[in-house]
């Protein structure tokens, strides 16, 4: 595996979790009928979005950015799980596809609660160090 301090999202155990929903989701939504491929897209991009704000975030290095997209990635989880409830209500999933997406979302949404609240936290306390990827890639090439 290639590693550098750019890719460290992928260690993230929110990342995994948001990686395991879009992959479920997939799974569940990739079948739907023609006349619903819209709202099945749909489904698809909302959990997509949710990995993809957690890395994008991380690799921005500023914590404030960082917190925007951990924001944005709740937007998203919020409005895949806000899909699932009118998906099972119209029938259009199982009770059984539904609690399975429901509990991962409940275990994703958890996750990116306590990684917002534990960076504020280091916001508040003045250890987050915005310019270290900056810093570092400098020196390996020479450069102050």
């Amino acid at each position: 595996m290639r590693k550098n301090k750019n890719r460290g999202y992928q260690k993230l155990r929110v990342w995994n979790d948001a990686i395991d929903y879009y992959i479920e989701t997939c799974n569940v939504f990739r079948n739907f009928p023609y006349e619903l491929k819209r709202v099945a897209s749909q489904a698809i991009a909302s959990s997509d979005s949710v990995h993809r704000n957690i890395s994008e975030g991380y690799c921005r290095r500023s914590i404030n950015e960082y917190l925007y997209f951990l924001n944005i990635a709740l937007g998203s989880l919020g409005e895949s799980v806000s899909g699932l409830q009118a998906y099972r209500k119209a029938k259009q999933i199982t009770e059984e596809e539904f609690e399975k997406l429901d509990t991962l979302a409940y275990k994703l949404e958890n996750g990116l609660l306590k990684l917002v609240e534990s960076l504020e936290q280091k916001r508040e306390r003045g250890e987050w160090i915005d310019h270290l990827v900056i810093k570092e890639s400098n020196v390996i090439y020479g450069v102050k």
